[in-house]
This record gives structure tokens, sequence and C-alpha cells, in this order.
């Protein structure tokens, strides 16, 4: 059984700073194969959109609207993706959720974490 957990919403004002963390755990004693991790978010009325995602390896890819204000990175020891979020502005309000692209069983799966606030004031 996987579990993707997330932290670190929340609420700030126009221009200022937050840190997301999301960490990935299987049973007690597995090792899990994760491939790529990423952050995506959802607007009230609007579909789920990528935000931001990076390679076990390092690679990233970022949504437009948030290139040059927001930094991913992930720590493999630890199963765990960082977004950085600097310069926030209201249109970043949204749900945040994280996925996980993990090996099981030899099937690539998609795991999702419960979902972050993060509420920007102007």
């Amino acid at each position: 059984q996987v579990q993707v957990v997330e932290s670190g919403g929340g609420l700030v004002q126009a221009g200022g700073s937050l840190r997301l963390s999301c960490a990935a755990s299987g049973s007690t004693g597995s090792t899990l194969s994760i491939n790529t991790m990423g952050w995506f978010r959802q607007a009230p009325g609007l579909q789920r959109e990528l935000v931001a995602a990076i390679s076990s390896g390092g690679s990233t890819n970022y949504a437009d609207s948030v290139k040059g204000r927001f930094t991913i990175s992930r720590d493999n020891a630890k199963n765990t993706v960082y977004l950085q979020m600097n310069s926030l502005k209201p249109e970043d309000t949204a749900v945040y959720y994280c996925n996980a692209k993990i090996i099981l069983l030899g099937v690539l799966r998609n795991y999702w974490g419960q979902g972050t606030q993060v509420t920007v004031s102007s």
C-alpha cells in the first residue's frame, strides 16, 4: 500500500512565498521505485493542471505560468518532493495535489495526495 501526503499550504499575501512538501511511503520495510513526482493544482471551476514535475534523475518541467517563480526539487532518499513558490499571485490560488508515478508489481501506477489549499490574497 502506498501513501502520498502533502503539507505546507496556507494563506499568504501576494508577493509572498510558500513551500509545499510531499512524501510517498509504502508498507513498512518496502522500497518504493518512484519515477516522476509532480505538483498539480485545481482552482474552482477549472480543470486540474500540471504545475511542475521532476524525474528521478532530476529533469524538471514547469507550466509557463510559474516559470521563474516556482522551483521543484526532490530528495530521493526520503521519497519527498518540494515546491518552493515565490512571488505568489492571487491566480495561484488553488488546491495543490502531489502526484507520484510509482512502479509497483512491475506496473507504473499514479498515486495522488489528498491536496493542500493555497490561498493568495491581493
